[in-house]
């Protein structure tokens, strides 16, 4: 095989110029312009967080290599300046026969042991077994009616998009080549986080993971400076990674591509991966973790479940001792620390990326992609910090109770109330039904005035606007419910006093709502 397609001068990185427009540059261009680049343009959520671990994992090991070292006061620097582009640009150089994307010897983030094995030579796959977007073997066909059999060709930029997505957030599950079944991605399942800047530059800084340490035995490489994988280590055991250059691009899967005459890709080999080993204590420097029934567990993209109600997760702020009830990614960690540094900007929001893909073991069922823009003083004061996850967990903790009233309410209309399968049935209804939806939204429209009241040190304002924001959207979402249940005799009396009981809650739950008006307000909910 001749080589083909190098990545650091062929047009395949989507990037988004300050003017607006999209355009396709190849890894030297996009370091070079990286002071103008506002981000990058890639429209699959996981292939573009892939994207964005893969340049960073470029700057870290340019930096190593060229200063062993650096303080946080270079990353100021850099981060006000530019990125010491020559640096980079003189790493992909010395390592430019490693970014082919077809070769003999060193494919990029592919394994050329798979053309000779004897369990892959013989062996093809369609592209779309890379694709994450795409059905294929017994997947469900919902949008994509490709026939595995005769798929049709993409693109050589398409190709290395859709596998970089893939190697990060591929579920674990069945292979049965090399391995009955392999370990997943490192984001499986994760609603990646990543601070985003102004220019291209300012992100790679805020993500930028720290230098390796001194004397540390075990560089940390990412794929394309490691020796191509050999079929001894794609059937060993699952490897603890080195560290994030070496999660951020781990071959968790086997893959070959094959060129047609073209260039285009039709068809792959196909095989068990490096199998990523999980350190409790290493977790991926992307993943926040939220309490769980069972510890923490990683925040992802559930359904019908706002980003925001995660907020303690993605807000760094000291826990109780023995309580700990989030874990902050480490980006946004190195992001805070940047800031510090820089003095805390009034009127700067640091703007959050919260990217991935949810599955559920091998069945993928979402993926999103949403951006906050949060207050910088809610990054860098712990005081601040603490006083939002105080707001988000009182929003949680009236959601709980109203629901509970809810479901009463859906009960007593039910035949048999008091049985335990009305119970069941009513809890069934209410959850199916638009009240959370419609009482997390309605909130959501005063977070960011919450946000900036509590950065600007107002905790009275900041008392009373979220109060009011809470018992109108409790309001909101009790409406459409009594509304659904008609107006029997059972149905009225169940409101009027299920009614009673949420106006009691709501004055007990946000005195500051109703301390302006309490003498006057007879309003029924």
């Amino acid at each position: 095989m001749q080589s083909q397609y190098a990545l650091l001068d062929e047009h395949w990185l989507a990037v988004q110029l300050a003017d607006g427009t999209v355009r396709w540059v190849g890894l030297l261009e996009a370091f070079r312009r990286s002071g103008e680049i506002v981000a990058l343009a890639e429209t699959e959520p996981p292939s573009l967080i892939a994207q964005y671990r893969m340049l960073l994992a470029i700057v870290h090991r340019a930096l190593v290599r060229s200063r062993d070292t650096w303080k946080d006061s270079e990353r100021v620097t850099w981060f006000r300046q530019g990125l010491p582009v020559d640096e980079i640009c003189a790493y992909l150089e010395s390592l430019r026969e490693r970014f082919w994307l077809f070769d003999a010897e060193h494919p990029f983030m592919q394994v050329p042991a798979l053309a000779t094995a004897e369990e892959t030579r013989d062996k093809r796959k369609p592209w779309t077994q890379i694709s994450l977007a795409s059905a294929n073997g017994n997947a469900p066909v919902v949008f994509d009616h490709a026939v595995d059999s005769v798929p049709a060709s993409i693109s050589r930029q398409a190709a290395i998009t859709h596998l970089l997505g893939f190697l990060q957030f591929t579920p674990g599950g069945l292979v049965k080549t090399l391995r009955d079944a392999d370990k997943a991605g490192a984001l499986v399942n994760t609603a990646a986080v990543l601070p985003v800047g102004s220019t291209l530059a300012q992100t790679l800084c805020l993500a930028l993971h720290p230098p390796p340490l001194p004397g540390q035995s075990q560089p940390d490489l990412p794929a394309w400076e490691r020796a191509p994988l050999t079929l001894a280590e794609l059937r060993g055991d699952p490897v603890l990674a080195t560290g994030p250059n070496d999660r951020y691009t781990r071959q968790s899967r086997a893959v070959l591509l094959e060129p047609e005459p073209d260039g285009q890709v039709r068809w792959l080999r196909f095989a068990a991966g490096w199998a990523l080993g999980e350190d409790p204590q290493r977790p991926d420097p992307m993943a926040c973790y939220r309490a769980g029934s069972n510890g923490l567990v990683r925040v992802s993209f559930a359904e019908g479940r706002a980003v925001w109600r995660d907020l303690p997760a993605l807000v760094p702020a000291p826990q109780a001792a023995g309580h700990e009830g989030a874990r902050v990614a480490a980006v946004v960690n190195w992001a805070a620390g940047l800031h510090r540094l820089m003095g805390v900007a009034v009127g700067h929001p640091q703007r959050l990326l919260v990217a991935g893909l949810a599955s559920d073991q091998a069945k993928l069922l979402r993926w999103r992609l949403e951006q906050f823009a949060l207050p910088q003083a809610l990054l860098v004061e712990p005081d601040r910090a603490r006083e939002l996850h105080a707001h988000v967990a009182l929003a949680e903790e009236l959601h709980r109770q109203l629901r509970a009233i809810a479901t009463d309410l859906v009960a007593m209309t039910l035949p048999d109330p008091r049985s335990k399968d009305s119970r069941s049935r009513a809890r069934e209804l209410v959850e199916r039904g638009p009240l959370s939806p419609t009482y997390f939204a309605t909130a959501e429209r005063e977070l960011w005035a919450l946000m900036t009241c509590i950065a600007r040190d107002e905790p009275d304002e900041a008392d009373a606007l979220w109060h009011r924001a809470l018992r109108d959207a409790a309001r909101r979402a009790w409406k459409p419910l009594v509304d659904g249940l008609g107006f029997s005799p059972r149905a009225l009396q169940a409101e009027a006093r299920c009614g009673l009981r949420l106006n009691r809650l709501l004055r007990q739950r946000l005195p500051a709502a109703f301390a302006v008006t309490a003498d006057t307000e007879t309003e029924e909910v």
